[in-house]
């Protein structure tokens, strides 16, 4: 009897993505389970061919010799037995359909085996200075740690600790379901492998207790807001010998006051006077590394920008930095203050301005300069 195409098989077009042949898995495998269909043999082949299918399509390149060559380029095709991974997508559908639990899950996993310990985040707050030239910051954070009494067995010593007769050390039990053969973790040991006759009374047998680790953390220089450093073995502590996770450290900053950062550049405003707009002269600016002194343009105009190379943030892992650019912004003053001198005075700088005033030509600003003068 020739084999039917694994496209027709799973009721999908040849064109179709991975989560379109794992949907239509999924509601055949439901719908042709044994357990669901006890004593029909029909249903059982179908379910079988369903998982045959989908074991091939749902594979980049064994779907690609399917395509290319058809049954003979998957080995001529036959379902030939029980492949766990084919249903470990689906442990939670069957799983609560069948009462299975967590058995496509657990299935070719050593529960005893060592783990790596979970991943600690933290946030942690500087300043744009901080970001700057680089700093350290101390930081506590609550974690599991293994337990210093019993070293992380969990038990008083080695004689308190015997091979679970349940499962004979294995950590799971082996069952049958229908024409499957299953394999879930042990209920009474949980997938240790072995009894705790005699538990460690600091850890109460977990084998790690919680504490508050002090760290001190180094900041590079240019670090972003947004950035998250990443610090090995100082997550929780692994179970059964397995190694610590990492612990994650997210960066905030602020909005500066002064500054508004773009990359390594950093943008501030600085105000000056009417006067000095036209007159030019010099200025003082703040920069990260202090009060700097800058010459202002004669005849600046509001919104012209002056750079200074190399104030900016320097990049990690360098030493170049970016520039600090100054956006000028020229001040009207207030009326109501000296109110009768600066109106005579504007009367007759209104009076050397004329009709059309040239704002960018050196007569004007050659006249206002004697004006002030």
């Amino acid at each position: 009897m020739s084999k039917r195409d694994y496209y027709e098989v799973l009721g999908v077009p040849r064109d179709v993505d991975e989560a379109q042949i794992k949907k239509a898995y999924r509601q055949l495998a439901i719908k042709y389970h044994p357990d669901k269909n006890p004593g029909d043999r029909s249903a059982e082949e179908r379910f079988k061919e369903a998982a045959e299918a989908y074991s091939v399509l749902s594979d980049l390149e064994k779907r690609r010799n399917y395509d290319r060559f058809g049954h003979r380029g998957v080995g001529g095709g036959g379902f030939s037995g029980f492949d766990p991974e084919i249903f470990s997508d689906f442990g939670d559908i069957l799983g609560d359909l069948f009462g299975l639990g967590d058995l496509f899950g657990s299935v070719g996993r050593r529960r005893d085996a060592p783990r790596r310990g979970s991943d600690l985040r933290c946030e942690l707050e500087i300043n744009l200075e901080e970001a700057a030239k680089g700093s350290e910051k101390d930081i506590r954070i609550p974690r599991l740690e293994t337990c210093t009494t019993c070293h992380g067995t969990g038990a008083v010593g080695p004689d308190s600790l015997t091979v679970c007769d349940l499962c004979g050390g294995r950590g799971t039990l082996h069952l049958q379901q229908g024409f499957f053969s299953f394999s879930r973790t042990c209920d009474r040991c949980h997938g240790s492998g072995r009894i705790i006759r005699n538990p460690c009374a600091e850890c109460e047998g977990a084998g790690r207790v919680r504490r508050d680790r002090s760290l001190r953390i180094r900041i590079p220089a240019g670090v972003e807001d947004g950035s998250q450093l990443r610090i090995p073995g100082e997550g929780e502590a692994g179970t059964r010998s397995g190694p610590s996770g990492s612990l994650f450290v997210a960066i905030h900053i602020p909005e500066h006051p002064y500054f508004r950062r773009e990359g390594r550049d950093l943008y501030c405003e600085l105000p000056i006077t009417f006067s000095r707009a036209y007159l030019g002269g010099e200025a003082k600016v703040r920069t990260l590394d202090g009060t700097q002194k800058i010459r202002v343009p004669e005849g600046i105009q509001g919104g012209a920008t002056l750079k200074l190379r190399g104030k900016g943030l320097p990049a990690p892992g360098t030493s170049a930095r970016g520039d600090q650019i100054i956006v000028f912004r020229v001040v009207t003053p207030k009326a109501g203050r000296n109110s009768k001198k600066m109106i005579e005075v504007f009367r007759q700088l209104e009076e050397l301005e004329g009709d059309e005033p040239s704002l960018e030509g050196r007569d004007f600003i050659n006249r206002v300069k004697d004006f002030f003068a």
